[in-house]
């Protein structure tokens, strides 16, 4: 069992997630990646026991991580009953469904059927009575918004989920009527997971990021290092042990162009003349905005979850830093 740092939360900063009382770490640990039955148990737990000792408190997971899919939450559940058991309360756990898990026409959507089985699966996977968020993961234009809706507020009011929350849901319009059919049945939505980062800047201009800062919503950053491409990984290729050099990853290599590693040389000579790594600086950047509660980093090693956490606390941007990021990013 894992004797956790006693002075874990002495220069961890916290955030409130929207109106609610709920407060996060300005870094959360995500375990899309580097968490599932294609990689080391060992490693998975050495990453999350020191993300624990930094003070972060919150692990978020998916029914469709791995892979193959639901390995992440089988190993976290196991790191779980070996490890962090005796510290349940001081977690903030969540998972999401919406995304195709198995065959057959109830694993994919946003019908009734699908979020709460996939939600007790999670749990059995995981060996928990509760997730303190579960997601409904993306839209499913199939499926009327009431009824998906309805099925988040359903698992809180089973007592399977503590809160409601939403990924992926970009178009301000549709997000505005979840937080409106959510709170008209009690339970109000706490939060909201987009990808948000330098090279995706998509929620602060079609308005959804000023949606959430109006309605009380929390907002956490999923990718705020675009995959890893706004680390110092890639300053100089293409290393054979990256996440673009995996053939099971999301990020890809053709992704990874001329043009694209010279804005990343850029902006890491920009965050060398503030005294930071190019993560630390792309996380600042987004923690810059009020409305934002987290980021949820992605890791394949402790260092760099270390690195992560060295972020907060860094100088606010002044406007002629900003300028000059933006106008690489132009």
């Amino acid at each position: 069992m894992h004797n956790a740092n006693t002075s874990r939360y002495e220069n961890m900063a916290y955030r409130r997630c929207g109106c609610s009382g709920v407060q996060l770490p300005g870094v959360s640990l995500g375990l899309w990646h580097n968490f599932g039955g294609v990689d080391t148990r060992e490693s998975a737990r050495e990453m999350i026991l020191r993300a624990f000792d930094l003070g972060i408190t919150h692990f978020d997971l998916a029914n469709n991580y791995g892979p193959p899919p639901g390995s992440a939450e089988e190993n976290f559940g196991s790191i779980m009953r070996s490890d962090l058991r005796p510290y349940r309360d001081e977690l903030i756990i969540s998972s999401k469904a919406g995304y195709r898990m198995w065959s057959g026409p109830y694993q994919d959507g946003g019908s009734r059927k699908y979020p709460l089985s996939s939600l007790d699966a999670s749990l059995s996977r995981m060996g928990l009575e509760y997730v303190d968020i579960f997601y409904h993961h993306r839209p499913d234009p199939d499926t009327p918004l009431e009824e998906t809706m309805g099925a988040l507020d359903s698992a809180v009011r089973q007592g399977k989920a503590l809160y409601a929350g939403i990924s992926n849901y970009y178009d301000p319009t549709l997000a505005a009527r979840a937080i409106e059919i959510l709170r008209s049945l009690g339970t109000p939505l706490l939060i909201h997971q987009p990808s948000y980062n330098m090279f995706r800047r998509e929620i602060e201009e079609n308005g959804l990021l000023p949606l959430l800062e109006k309605e009380g919503v929390g907002c956490i950053s999923f990718s705020p290092l675009a995959q890893g491409m706004l680390t110092d990984r890639y300053l100089n290729g293409i290393p054979d042990d990256s996440r673009a050099a995996k053939s099971h990853g999301f990020l890809k290599a053709d992704r990874l162009t001329e043009d694209r590693l010279a804005q990343i040389r850029r902006l890491n000579e920009i965050a060398s003349r503030r005294g930071q790594s190019l993560a630390q600086m792309a996380l600042s950047w987004v923690l810059r905005h009020d409305a934002v509660t987290s980021v949820l980093i992605g890791a394949s090693k402790v260092s760099q979850i270390e690195d992560a956490v060295g972020a907060l606390g860094a100088p606010d941007f002044s406007a002629e830093e900003l300028r000059a990021i933006d106008e690489v990013l132009a």
